[in-house]
Formats: structure tokens, sequence, C-alpha cells
């Protein structure tokens, strides 16, 4: 994704949180696919909202003020990308780091454990990684969490793993497949870009995993708009059963009411479709609407919201590469845009070039209104704000105090507090 245009040498984030110097147009051309597979509206009936125009982002709301504390002073974070907690642990942050590495800080020394949670030989090329961590809801009682990693061949895994008799310290025999996905392109190659990589439970107790395009520039062989592949997608299993025990590396069930079950040619594993390079969606933990920042390529970065009234983004089309944002892909020619579910929220490439998403607060410290989601700009490293109401963005507003590096995540503990985490291991808690 380029930070503008076709410029060439410039440094952009292309959707892993990593820092990337481009010798080449970064994205890059490759053809228009579209060949193979299916490429057609999402499965079943769909809700299409035409979200009217978000307000531009003013100041914060008068009288509150926040700000960012560190946590602690030499954690030793190397490229951290994604901070998390299982269900009820007031005690433990657990960071992921994109070489493979899980690290446990201690929320009351604010220092990380000598002995990582977890390590893991994963590719780390390009947006590659251990780019993914989810606990199951029962972890108390199973001790199961997921992570999405990018493997060897440069595929995507998902796996399960469980935590051995030291709370701290995870079973790396443990491991379970869940699923592979190939980020194998039809003539052959790879790309080391765009592979998304968010895990996390919906309220409904199925997991939900972001898939990127595959990579390489506008998405040249159709991925996002075919639902024969679940690169471009997000994905919806049951982890708690196995549709496919003659298969040792399919442990997963298919929801019934996945949108494309059924569907000749479709994926049943698709809740929807239509995403370029989805960097760290986020469930509202009250609410259960579903958030998923969306990076753009040479344009516009978007936050699209799926309401749990509506069906949490069953077979919702978010328009990769139909559209970028609310703009047609070439922005030049006119595009059908029927079926296509317009963002929340998007910005140009002239204040900023590769979104992060964050989370709807409903935490207790701060004073912002409860359902208030936060996210950032990668490159530029502005913290923005809005709350989403009725289908209409509200309360948009910039964070000045909040602001500043290379944002890779955002973080939510057993509370619903909010942290921050920057690519040079920088790691703060947003505190009043």
């Amino acid at each position: 994704m380029p930070v503008r245009g076709d410029l060439i040498g410039i440094a952009c984030k292309s959707c892993s949180g990593t820092l990337i110097l481009l010798l080449a147009a970064c994205g890059g051309g490759g053809g228009s696919g579209g060949a193979d597979g299916i490429v057609a509206a999402a499965c079943g009936s769909t809700q299409i909202v035409a979200t009217p125009a978000a307000p531009t982002p003013g100041a914060p709301p008068v009288g509150i003020t926040l700000s960012r504390q560190p946590i602690g002073t030499a954690l030793g974070l190397d490229t951290p990308l994604f901070l998390s907690a299982p269900p009820g642990d007031s005690t433990r942050l657990f960071v992921v780091e994109q070489g493979g590495v899980i690290k446990i800080i201690n929320v009351a020394t604010q220092q990380a454990l000598p002995t990582p949670f977890l390590s893991l030989a994963v590719n780390a090329a390009g947006e590659g990684g251990l780019l993914g961590l989810a606990f199951h809801p029962n972890y108390s009682a199973n001790g199961f969490f997921y992570v999405n990693v990018v493997n060897a061949n440069g595929d995507t895994e998902i796996r399960r793993y469980k935590v051995s008799s030291n709370p701290d310290v995870a079973d790396p025999a443990s491991v379970m497949p869940v699923i592979t996905i190939s980020q194998q392109m039809p003539d052959g190659s790879r790309f080391g870009n765009h592979k998304g990589g968010w895990l996390g439970f919906g309220q409904d107790g199925f997991l939900y995993a972001s898939l990127g395009d595959g990579g390489g520039g506008d998405d040249p062989f159709n991925r996002s708009q075919n639902l024969g592949t679940l690169l471009g997608k997000m994905l919806r299993l049951n982890v708690d059963v196995d549709d496919f025990p003659a298969d040792a590396t399919r442990n997963y069930g298919i929801p019934s009411d996945n949108p494309c079950v059924g569907q000749a040619g479709a994926l049943g594993e698709i809740w929807s479709m239509g995403l370029r390079n989805p960097w760290r969606p986020s469930f509202d933990r009250v609410s259960g609407d579903l958030y998923i920042a969306d990076v753009g390529q040479g344009a516009r970065e978007e936050v699209n919201v799926s309401t749990a009234a509506t069906g949490t983004g069953r077979a919702t089309n978010y328009g990769w590469k139909i559209m970028e944002g609310t703009i047609c892909r070439p922005p030049t020619s006119g595009c059908n845009t029927a079926g296509i579910q317009r963002p929340a929220i998007e910005y140009d490439h002239s204040s900023g070039c590769s979104i992060t998403g964050g989370y709807a607060y409903r935490g207790a410290a701060l004073s912002v209104p409860q359902g208030t989601y936060f996210y950032a700009d990668f490159c530029v490293g502005f913290v923005r704000s809005f709350r989403y109401v009725n289908g209409l963005v509200t309360e948009h507003a910039t964070w000045p105090s909040l602001s500043g590096g290379n944002i890779t995540s955002f973080g939510e503990d057993a509370a619903g507090e909010l942290y921050i985490v920057t690519a040079a291991g920088g790691l703060s808690r947003i505190v009043p």
C-alpha cells in the first residue's frame, strides 16, 4: 500500500505493523485476475447500509483529558503487534511479538516475566510472523488459546495450544492445527504482505479470523471478491466441534448459519468478504458489534462497523477491490456499487496512510462515553475516536495527547481498559 500513489522509495506499512522501505512501487500491479472461482456478491440475503459521511474529526469532548502511561521501563519487546488478556485475568497482560514470542507482563510489577509464555518458529518475512492471539471464552477451565501464524511455507495457520501446569507457560506439544489457508496465488507466486491475522471470539462463542487479500498491489488475482477462496475474508469457525474427523489438519466446525453454507462453489467458512488487509478488528464486548479497520491502497483508510442487530457482518461485502473506501477502483472509472456496504468512517492519504484498528471502550477508568471507539494511523501516529449510534458516527475526535509513534495495535485487558503498542517496543496504558 503506497503512501502516495505509486511513489518509489517511501517508507510505508502495508498492514502488519511493519515499516517497509520500498525499492519499487509499493503495491505493484500484477494483472486484473477474476477469471477463476466465483466473483459475486456475498452469499445469502444482505442488508446494505449506505452510511452517511462521517463528521470531520474535531477536538475531544470538553473537560475530558487522556494521556499515555508507560508500562514498565525496559520490557524488551521486539516488534509487538498485539496485547490481550484471558477472560477474568486482571494480573497479567499477554503481548504478541511478530518474531513468534508471546510474553507475559505482570501488571503489579510492570515487568515482563523472564520465561516467555510461548515461543514459535514462524516466517516473519515482510508482514508475516505471529499475528494473532485469542483466548477461549472458557480458558479458565480448558486452558485453550489460539494463534494465527505465517508458517515456513508462507501460508497462514490457525492453531490451538493449551497452557501447561504452570499458568505462565504454554505447552508447545499441545499444538492442534485448526485450519491452514494457502497464500499461494494461481500462478504459483506468493506475496509477503496483506496477511490480516486477527483472531477474536464473538458473543456467539465462535472464533472469527480476518484474512487479507494475499498481497500484491490491487489484489491482482481478485481474491477478495472470490467466494472460492478464504483470502480477503472474515471467517467464522466453531472450534468446539470437528466437522472433518478424517482430516487431521482441519479441526473445527462450520456454523450452519454462516451465509455461504450450501452455496455451490462458495466456502462455508466465510462470514464476510471484500477486505484488503483488515488490521486489528475487534468486538465491542457489550454490544457485540464488530469493528473492522481495513488498510487501503493508495487513497483511503476505513473502519467498517457491523452491528450485532444485523448479524455481525453476515453476508456483507465491504467492497475491495471494487471500491477503496467510498471511491471506485481505479478512481478514474465508475463501478457497480450494488451490494457493497460503505464504511462508517474513512480518511484520505492527506492525513495518514495506514489505519490501526482499536476498541470500543467499555472500561471504568476513563470518563469518555461508553462505546467510544479508538483507532490510529501507523504512519502519522494520530489517535482518533468516534461513537457509532443507530448507524451514525458521532463525536468524531482527534486526541493529540495520545498520538505519537508507529502504533501497531491497541490492547484491551480483562477489565476493558485500553493500551497502545508501538513498533519500537513501547507499551502504554490510556489513563485519565
